[in-house]
């Protein structure tokens, strides 16, 4: 595998557009009331917690996602084949696979479109950027 193609600077731009698409899907401008309602959270229980090993956690884990996707979009990537791409990825494996673990962990399907789609638009928000770069 050659990562000399890789731009580590677009990969560190990409995970950081997942926070920024997470804090627009789940603030109450969209779907946050929603999703604390489907999971029975309260205010307190969102500021539970260890918040730096939780946002630090999921930092890496976006990197991890933003390395993995430029790598299979290949050093020739485009602005449009990165979105679609990542559209693919996101839906396709990500959303496919997450309802799979849904149905038989019988949480509802509209906490699954909560969710699944903060992840194929994140997806295909990362795969613009890395394209594009």
């Amino acid at each position: 595998m050659d990562f000399s193609s890789i731009n580590y600077l677009s990969v560190l731009v990409a995970a950081l557009s997942s926070f920024a698409v997470g804090m627009l899907w789940y603030s109450p401008i969209l779907f946050g009331e929603a999703w604390m309602e489907e999971n029975e959270f309260t205010e307190e229980d969102i500021q539970s917690g260890d918040m730096g090993l939780i946002y630090g956690t999921a930092f890496f884990l976006a990197l991890v996602i933003a390395f993995n996707l430029d790598l299979f979009l290949g050093p020739d990537a485009t602005f449009y084949w990165g979105m679609g791409a990542g559209a693919l990825a996101g839906i396709g494996w990500v959303c496919a696979a997450m309802g799979t673990s849904y149905l038989f962990e019988k949480k509802s399907m509209k906490l699954y479109f909560i969710n699944a789609g903060y992840h194929a638009v994140n997806f295909v928000v990362m795969g613009g950027i890395l394209g594009a770069w």
